[in-house]
């Protein structure tokens, strides 16, 4: 495992969370790793979301796997790039016990560290479908897939996240509230309430107990006004010693250092 605390001591220019055209991302990795080097990163993960045993276009395919490996090598060999580390992730989805970040599958690849994240919850029925992504789309799938309840799919997706916690695997816990985005705009008002809160809760408590590793994720700031997790949660985690990355989720080369000064004066205002 990384030693994260001792990579980001002396340098808050980096990120453990990027997705490229090996996955949902929309530029190559050396798009990528180039802007992350002209941005003048130290340290730079890939963590493209990894392949699952589902129909899905936001995660690479098993076949790309080495393809990915090999890039990585020849970005981190060139010396054009030399000025920044970089690192082979891997944002991995739990789906369940059979697969998830804890499965030997993705330990028996040559990784730098797991993102352990949950993108799909079960439907009533057993059927596994993503929650992730744009309103519109969740909105519909809550109708199609969940018969709209909304208190069904908040308990899924912890009682999916508290599941990947217990059996571990991971190095990084990923945006692990983020279902309260598309929940609070599907009933605004949701995340206020006990309801939810004891969710909320349930997880700080197993994250500090845990002593994991979780990132502020500042993907939603600039479009959506939020971090993730919300800055109660993370007040509480920091205060429980809880190691905390500041990675940017990004998607496009313009978007690997964003929101990232506001993200780190608040993880500064919640440590006085």
């Amino acid at each position: 495992m990384l030693d994260f605390q001792g990579l980001i001591k002396d340098n808050t220019l980096y990120t453990f969370h990027s997705h490229t055209e090996f996955c949902d991302g929309r530029a190559p990795m050396r798009t990528m790793a180039a802007a992350a080097v002209a941005a003048g990163f130290g340290h730079y993960g890939f963590s493209p979301h990894s392949p699952i045993p589902l129909e899905s276009p936001c995660n690479m395919s098993f076949e790309a796997v080495d393809d990915y490996f090999a890039e990585y090598k020849a970005i981190s060999s060139d010396p054009a790039l030399a000025s920044c580390r970089f690192y082979a992730g891997m944002e991995v989805d739990y789906l369940g016990a059979d697969w998830g970040p804890s499965n030997a599958y993705f330990h028996n690849l040559p990784l730098d560290y797991i993102i352990g994240s949950v993108h799909f919850i079960p439907t009533q029925e057993g059927e596994m479908v993503d929650i992730d992504g744009h309103f519109d789309n969740f909105k519909r799938r809550m109708e199609k897939y969940f018969r709209n309840d909304i208190e069904y799919v908040v308990d899924a997706f912890y009682g999916q996240s508290e599941a990947m916690i217990a059996a571990g695997g991971f190095d990084i816990l990923g945006h692990f509230d983020k279902v309260g985005q598309n929940a609070s705009y599907y009933k605004p008002g949701i995340e206020q309430s006990s309801f939810y809160q004891s969710y909320i809760d349930r997880m700080v408590e197993l994250i500090s107990a845990r002593k994991l590793t979780i990132e502020l994720n500042t993907k939603a700031r600039a479009e959506h006004g939020r971090f993730f997790p919300s800055e109660g949660a993370l007040a509480r985690l920091l205060e429980a010693g809880v190691t905390v990355l500041v990675n940017s989720d990004a998607h496009r080369p313009e978007c690997i250092n964003a929101s990232r000064d506001e993200a780190l004066r608040l993880v500064e205002n919640l440590t006085r």
